[in-house]
């Protein structure tokens, strides 16, 4: 078995990648390699690699190997891990300053809105290269896809390639994990069982069963005991006496309250999905207890956290984990490889799973993986007011899609103008005025928005 990761000079998630690969006992003997175009990330990640095969005891299970050589690392491979970001910071900084200037605030800019349309014009057409790039080199590989904007990547291998690719997010149980300290819960894996449909960073709980029992009123009046203690004394944090847990979810509760769904993901993202919580009004989002994540502070304080704790496992000063990360990823190969079944939140094409959806655009529902399968769950109703957003994001994220692979301006000024986040704009023109500045902005990566007609 051959695993790839492409972005393998992740300083982010190669390390947690390789430890769960090598700790999951059904892929040993597996041959793992990182390809990355940065020669010099990709030597620090291979060396920490190496440490981390060595601290877990495994360097004789597994083999590893490092390449800049994109043709070599897809070469024969059977599962190839997506984590790429075209342009890195240098190009996040234009998808996050630009609509500042116009009004529009995004704590992350990495899905929807101005900033994730961006990114998106970016990375599909390389994302497309690559799954193109595996029809040559490895045509019957999975390719595991955890770079954002994950429904649009999906969508665009499925739509132009004959590869086979699953997004994987974990948001859906941090959100769980939530709800079962709120809830006193022992296990949300066994205590709860739970229906969600959506896109990527905009999942719902639209039924939740608590020990059989319908969890939504629990929930509510759970919330309303927390929302009511003034004081807590002597509370361990994080405990579901904690009534702190209700305020740095703010978003999330106050959407259950609106809707009668939970939304299960960080407020950071669900945000941006509308255009009521980051505006001047609400302090940029900091009235519901959202803080904006510039560039600056990606580049001077997650950066330099990501990259110390590389240098310090290759330097013997930290011990690596012998514990399986919340990760699905070698789970999911795993399964894929035929050991065992497994559930997970899978973004895959709508093939039934949200009948009121069109085929084929993709959805993040539950699911199963098998032998060489995988496929989403049936998610039953969808309560209308819920049905409605997700039609909205959809048919943008479809737009995006084909703006993205033509260069088509007018699309992308559409996809701007459908946008929740852009009803902030003063004057429509801004709209127009605003694409153009993230085009130019872009030109290095986005040929296919110059070319001379």
């Amino acid at each position: 078995m051959k695993i790839t990761i492409v972005g393998g000079g992740s300083y982010c998630w190669t390390p947690t990648l390789v430890r769960d690969i090598v700790l999951t006992p059904s892929l040993a003997g597996a041959e793992i390699v990182l390809q990355d175009i940065n020669p010099k990330n990709l030597h620090d990640l291979y060396r920490c690699s190496q440490v981390i095969l060595r601290q877990t005891g495994t360097e004789k299970k597994f083999r590893l190997k490092a390449t800049t050589d994109a043709r070599e690392g897809l070469r024969a491979a059977n599962y190839v891990i997506l984590t790429i970001t075209v342009g890195g910071f240098d190009t996040m900084e234009h998808d996050l300053k630009i609509p500042y200037k116009y009004g529009i605030w995004q704590p992350v800019g990495d899905t929807i809105g101005p900033g994730g349309l961006s990114r998106a014009l970016r990375n599909i057409p390389v994302v497309v290269g690559i799954a193109r790039n595996m029809e040559r080199f490895c045509p019957d590989a999975w390719l595991l896809n955890i770079t954002n904007p994950m429904t649009v990547l999906t969508r665009a291998v499925w739509r132009e390639t004959d590869i086979r690719c699953i997004g994987l997010c974990h948001e859906l149980y941090g959100t769980l994990g939530l709800l079962q300290k709120i809830l006193e819960a022992n296990d949300w894996r066994t205590d709860f069982d739970c229906v969600s449909v959506g896109v990527n960073h905009f999942p719902w709980i639209i039924r939740l069963r608590y020990q059989g029992r319908d969890a939504f009123p629990i929930l509510r009046r759970r919330l309303r005991e927390l929302r009511s203690r003034k004081v807590v004394q002597e509370v361990k944090p994080g405990t579901a006496l904690d009534h702190t847990l209700v305020d740095r979810h703010q978003v999330k509760f106050m959407l259950f309250e609106y809707f009668g769904a939970l939304p299960a993901a960080g407020d950071r993202h669900l945000v941006e999905f509308f255009p009521y919580f980051c505006t001047e009004a609400t302090n940029k989002g900091a009235d519901f207890g959202v803080a904006l994540t510039t560039i600056e502070e990606r580049r001077e304080k997650w950066m330099p956290q990501w990259q110390q704790n590389v240098r310090d496992i290759i330097a013997g000063r930290k011990k690596i984990s012998l514990a399986v990360s919340g990760e699905a990823t070698s789970k999911v190969i795993a399964a894929l490889a035929g050991h065992f079944y497994w559930k997970d939140v899978l973004n895959l094409p709508n093939w039934g799973q949200v009948p009121q959806l069109p085929l084929d655009v993709v959805v993040e529902t539950l699911g199963f993986v098998g032998r060489d399968v995988a496929y989403g769950l049936p998610v039953g109703e969808v309560p209308p007011a819920i049905m409605t957003q997700l039609q909205r994001h959809v048919t943008n994220q479809e737009m995006t899609v084909e703006a993205a692979l033509t260069g088509d301006r007018s699309l992308a000024l559409q996809v701007l103008l459908n946008d929740p986040l852009c009803g902030a704009l003063r004057d429509v023109r801004h709209a127009k005025r605003m694409l153009e500045e993230l085009l130019q902005a872009n030109r290095r990566w986005l040929p296919q928005f110059f070319r001379r007609k």
